[in-house]
C-alpha cells in the first residue's frame, strides 16, 4: 500500500518547499525515502542531522536563522508547522504559511530558507521530528522571537507553555 498527500498550505512563501514523501507500508511496517542527494531540492551542503521528540499539545515558536537552511520531516505523530517570511526583500514578506504533516496529514519534508521564522504545534503526539541543517548548529545564528510577536500577529493561544 502507498500513502501520500497533497500540499495543504494556505499561502506559499518564496523558497519554502513542502514536498510529499511517499510511504510504503505492509504487514511488516513502513518505509519512506525522505530525500535523495540527486533531487534538485536537496540542501546544497550537509551540516547536521538531528532528532526531536515533542509531546501532544507542545508549541514551539518562533525560531529564525540568519544563515542556516532547515529541512524538517515529521516521522511520527502530527504537527502543524507555521512559517513567517521575515525577509524584507522577499515578494512574500510577512506571509504566513501553514503546513500539516505526519501520520494523518501525509508525510512530507519541508525546506525552510534562512530568515523565515518557524514554529510548530504538536497536533497528535508524541511527535518525532527529524531535521537536517546545511551547517552545524551555531547559537550565534539562531534568533528567537516571542510567540506573540505583534509584527507577526499569529495566534498561538494555548494552555501549554510556548518555548
Amino acid at each position: 500500500m502507498t500513502i501520500g498527500s497533497s500540499d495543504n498550505s494556505s499561502s506559499k512563501i518564496n523558497g519554502v518547499i513542502a514536498r510529499d514523501v511517499i510511504t510504503y507500508s505492509d504487514n511488516r511496517g513502513s518505509f519512506a525515502e525522505i530525500i535523495k542527494a540527486s533531487e534538485k531540492d536537496f540542501l546544497v551542503k550537509f551540516g547536521q542531522l538531528s532528532w526531536s521528540l515533542s509531546h501532544q499539545g507542545v508549541k514551539k515558536a518562533w525560531h529564525i536563522h540568519k544563515r542556516q537552511t532547515d529541512l524538517m520531516f515529521v516521522a511520527c505523530g502530527d504537527a502543524e508547522i507555521i512559517l513567517y517570511d521575515n525577509r524584507e526583500n522577499s515578494s512574500t514578506y510577512k506571509t504566513i504559511q501553514r503546513i500539516l504533516a505526519g501520520d494523518n496529514y501525509g508525510r512530507k519534508f519541508v525546506i525552510i530558507p534562512p530568515q523565515v521564522a518557524h514554529g510548530y504545534h504538536v497536533v497528535n503526539g508524541p511527535m518525532h521530528m527529524i531535521y537536517m541543517m546545511d551547517r552545524e548548529y551555531d547559537p550565534e545564528d539562531e534568533l528567537r522571537l516571542p510567540h506573540d510577536d505583534p509584527k507577526i500577529g499569529f495566534d498561538w493561544v494555548s494552555t501549554q507553555k510556548i518555548k
